[in-house]
């Protein structure tokens, strides 16, 4: 075989591969988790929470408020899926926005609180929050913008030690039973003294949204429900240590 031959051969063995790992990482990316009947039925507004799905998700109760939670959803999870949890909190008195990510995933869009916060001039104390990737992203947003008050890791942990330092008031809260996030990094997490740790016992990971199961997670030992009230409590209790 001569040595043109050869360089031809190999030259369309490697578009073939490019090609191939074109069509996949699109599917990997389109291969979302959705979310559930029950998230879609909080994305109805009512006399207490109007819900606006826009530039952003936002969940504005009825009576003004000047505390806000900025939220980035969790890697390759819609947006849509986190509505129950957010809504809960916004029922507690709280402008709570979601903010979606490009292609679903925060680290592509680490930076978009700041268009919530220049959208929300009335909202004078500021906290940020995510799940899983997106909570590792809100820690970035936050380590960044001493404006940000109070930081909700869920399933989540900084990278290094970028809020040691932070004088926002800081909780974790992750499910003893999660099977994707790395447990042991977020219970060594790096964060400042005083900051607030809550284990749900018999949580996994995915029960802070409602998108169905996750792969890699572990079978629940307690509700849906159980665990996002939980969550929702340790959340309104940061909101309201910030006012």
């Amino acid at each position: 075989m001569n040595r043109k031959k050869i360089v031809k051969g190999v030259g369309i063995g490697l578009l073939v591969i490019v090609a191939a790992l074109m069509v996949y990482g699109v599917y990997w990316i389109n291969d979302t988790y959705k979310p559930m009947a029950e998230a879609k039925e909080a994305m109805v507004g009512d006399g207490e929470v109007t819900v606006t799905n826009d530039t952003y998700i936002t969940f504005k109760p009825k009576k003004d408020t000047d505390t806000g939670f900025i939220f980035y959803p969790g890697g390759l999870v819609e947006p849509e899926s986190y509505a129950p949890l957010c809504r809960a909190i916004a029922e507690e008195g709280y402008l709570v926005v979601i903010v979606p990510m490009k292609l679903n995933l925060a680290i592509l869009s680490a930076d978009r609180a700041d268009g919530v916060i220049k959208e929300y001039p009335e909202i004078k104390n500021w906290a940020i929050g995510g799940h899983s990737l997106g909570g590792v992203m809100a820690a970035q947003y936050a380590s960044k913008h001493e404006e940000i008050k109070g930081v909700a890791l869920y399933a989540a942990y900084p990278q290094g030690d970028q809020l040691q330092t932070s004088k926002a008031k800081i909780m974790s809260v992750y499910g003893s039973k999660d099977g994707v996030a790395d447990l042991t990094k977020v219970k060594s997490a790096s964060l400042p003294k005083g900051s607030e740790w809550l284990v749900i016992q018999g949580g996994n990971h995915c029960y802070f949204g409602d998108y169905g199961m996750q792969k890699g997670d572990n079978k629940a030992e307690v509700s849906r429900t159980v665990q996002q009230t939980k969550a929702v409590a340790a959340t309104v209790a940061l909101l309201k240590a910030i006012k």
